[in-house]
């Protein structure tokens, strides 16, 4: 490295084996110098040139207010003095001590506001996917021809890719850096999410999207562990609580943009037959924006020197540092504060040598073989050392909660939508008109057929010309030269019926609409077949709407679990807002109607959201940064693994009963309340 006063500040420490850099000088306790250290006459720069410190006096000097350096002061001889008495501090404690000096004189300023801008970025990507494939579908399977099953398939898909992909990128993060594991995760992200929105087959929109899935579930485990080690203790708990309203902002960019380009099915384009690009497409398309532009935050973003200390890289770690304390102090109007460290301790531990010496070897094919198979061999044992002595019952405690939290919150935010639709479906099919034995002859019908049963009724050389037929049923009835012509239907069967010397022209009226008819001398021509012709008009202000107010019902819980994390502590939060969350279900049994549901709806997701941001916040803290963001890719694709179950349990008693789907979220969320109170309180709790 060029400069030389750089290269004096990382040297190895003579005799004893001791495999770390040294950290500070002189005999002073902590190793940490003060903040203006004496520095050689030619070593001053231009903005501290005639500058006399013994000028400038301390605002609050009159007022009693502690100088900044002071209360650092006191809060390090604090934590010295809470060590017990007698026990030798290790040296990954050391280094985590002095690592929280740094990022507080370092300060939180401009390059983690950034930072926060362009990991939000990527947590709403997160937030989006899970809304995406349930914004599209009432378009999409038509255009796809899915089946009720197929539809089921497309979702848990995206789940399930989410799921892998926190395990796999949570552990990768640890072993190859968090920035680096993000911008792929990220990349396949973006790149399969393109590739899907112009898939014309369900399969090939299924493995798209399952490999989207797979690119953004990273994002949650990777974001929290990067941010949380810029941060210093005292504002990590309230600054990642921020961070997550990320996740409601990308729900509610969802239900923006899909009810500004969805609504009308029909706009978009078409090549022949075989190549259709609907509207729908389109809000796949803009729902990529996020992660794009988190993306390209990315690249100007550092890694986490945490990591790079942790895996021995001191030089990089120094430059990363040095870059976060002047743009901090340098937006602060004091260019002139200078950083002042100038040892760091790291270690070099034995699995990266075992990497580097394999890879001097063999061709480039066997040395990227050796490298893989050995950072397989090292996720897979970091992932086994979660359930060692020291971390078994952490890692026990934090699955329950986040697989009851999730199997709750996951399970009724399919639950709700659904009940809701149930309800208007029965309300819908109490105003059903129902005409027995009618006899229709030389009637010309131009006006609508809507949610209508007819039975052996007979029609005798009527017309229906230019109209929509929708959810309207004919039993046992007779059509006798009868002439169909224009005509678009929706949910339309004839079941039973005689059709005789009958002609289609023009409708979507095919021979699958027509279950155990007899056809005699009927007649199709110019007919339009396809799933996507169906011309049933969604409720898309429901599907929009409801998914709106469960995301901006979210606000409040973040603002007031953000406010009070510091002051409350992170375990009162979580086990409070989960048996809140509990009595909110329980309150289910009295709606009855849509407006009380969507009511029930936004005081659940609003309570929950307080239970989310604690949880993610003392899973970042519980764990040493060697194994932070593999436990929390593990408890993250725990947390999908429950939504799957939650969402097809519950989905599948809707219309049926009401009673076990609450029962079951009240005793998850209760199970998962209580738990966590028997969680240590993380406050003051140091980044291992």
């Amino acid at each position: 490295m060029a400069d030389p006063y750089h290269n004096n500040r990382y040297q190895q420490q003579g005799g004893g084996g001791d495999a770390y850099g040294s950290y500070g000088e002189g005999g002073g306790q902590d190793g940490y110098q003060g903040d203006y250290p004496a520095q050689e006459e030619d070593a001053a720069s231009d903005a501290t040139e005639g500058h006399d410190e013994e000028d400038q006096m301390y605002e609050g000097e009159y007022q009693g207010i502690p100088h900044p350096d002071e209360a650092k002061a006191a809060q390090r001889a604090a934590r010295a003095k809470s060590r017990p008495a007698g026990n030798a501090i290790s040296e990954l404690e050391e280094l985590s001590e002095q690592y929280e000096e740094i990022m507080e004189d370092c300060g939180h300023g401009r390059f983690q506001w950034t930072l926060f801008i362009v990991l939000g970025l990527a947590l709403m990507a997160d937030g989006v996917e899970c809304f995406v494939v349930a914004f599209v579908l009432p378009s999409a399977e038509k255009d796809l021809c899915l089946s009720n099953a197929e539809k089921g398939m497309l979702g848990l898909t995206v789940f399930l890719g989410m799921m892998v992909g926190a395990f796999v990128w949570g552990g990768l993060a640890d072993k190859v850096g968090r920035r680096r594991c993000l911008i792929v995760a990220l990349t396949i992200n973006c790149v399969f999410a393109f590739l899907s929105s112009f898939a014309q087959g369900y399969g090939f929109f299924l493995f798209f999207r399952l490999l989207s899935g797979f690119g953004i579930g990273g994002s949650v485990p990777i974001v929290y562990t990067y941010f949380s080690e810029f941060l210093q203790m005292g504002k990590r708990g309230e600054y990642l609580s921020w961070l997550c309203m990320f996740w409601m902002i990308g729900g509610i960019y969802a239900s923006f943009t899909a009810w500004g380009i969805i609504p009308r099915y029909g706009w978009g384009f078409s090549m022949g037959t075989e190549f259709q690009f609907h509207s729908w497409r389109v809000f796949v398309l803009v729902a990529a924006l996020p992660a794009i532009i988190s993306l390209v935050g990315l690249t100007f973003m550092p890694e986490s020197p945490r990591f790079l200390l942790e895996n021995a890289k001191h030089d990089e770690a120094w430059m990363i540092l040095k870059r976060v304390h002047d743009t901090n102090w340098r937006a602060k109007g004091q260019p002139e504060k200078v950083f002042t460290v100038t040892h760091i301790k790291a270690p070099k531990t034995a699995e990266d040598e075992f990497i580097e010496i394999q890879s001097a070897t063999g061709t480039a094919i066997q040395r990227w073989a050796v490298r893989s198979a050995t950072l397989c061999k090292l996720v897979l044992k970091n992932v086994a050392s979660l359930l060692s002595a020291e971390l078994r019952i952490t890692t026990l405690f934090l699955a329950i909660i986040w697989f009851c939290m999730a199997f709750s919150y996951y399970g009724l935010s399919v639950w709700f939508p659904d009940m809701i639709k149930h309800l208007q479906n029965e309300e819908y099919e109490a105003r059903v008109k129902v005409f027995h034995g009618e006899r229709v002859e030389r009637f010309r019908f131009n006006f609508s057929l809507e949610n209508q049963i007819h039975r052996e009724g007979e029609y005798i050389r009527d017309e229906f010309i230019n109209i929509e037929i929708k959810s309207v049923t004919f039993e046992d009835s007779l059509f006798e030269d009868c002439y169909f012509k224009d005509i678009r239907s929706s949910n339309t069967v004839f079941r039973n019926c005689t059709i005789r010397s009958t002609e289609f022209i023009n409708t979507d009226l095919w021979k699958d609409k027509f279950i155990d008819c007899k056809l005699e001398n009927v007649s199709w021509h110019e007919n339009k077949r396809g799933c996507h012709l169906d011309a049933v008009e969604e409720n898309d202000v429901l599907i929009y709407l409801v998914s709106f107010l469960g995301s901006l019902a979210v606000l409040p819980g973040n603002i007031v679990s953000a406010l009070f994390m510091e002051k409350v502590g992170r375990v009162k939060i979580i086990g409070g807002s989960m048996l809140v969350s509990a009595g909110c279900t329980f309150l289910l049994f009295l709606s009855f109607s849509q407006a009380a549901i969507i009511a029930m709806q936004c005081l659940f997701c609003g309570v929950s959201a307080a239970a989310w941001n604690g949880i993610e916040v003392v899973t970042v803290e519980l764990y040493p940064t060697s194994k932070r963001a593999t436990a929390f890719g593990l408890l993250n694709a725990m947390c999908k693994l429950a939504a799957i179950l939650g969402s097809s349990i519950f989905a599948s008693f809707v219309g049926i009963t009401k009673v076990i789907p609450i029962l079951l979220s009240f005793v998850a969320l209760i199970c998962g309340g209580l738990v966590a109170l028997k969680l240590p309180d993380t406050r003051e709790k140091i980044l291992q």
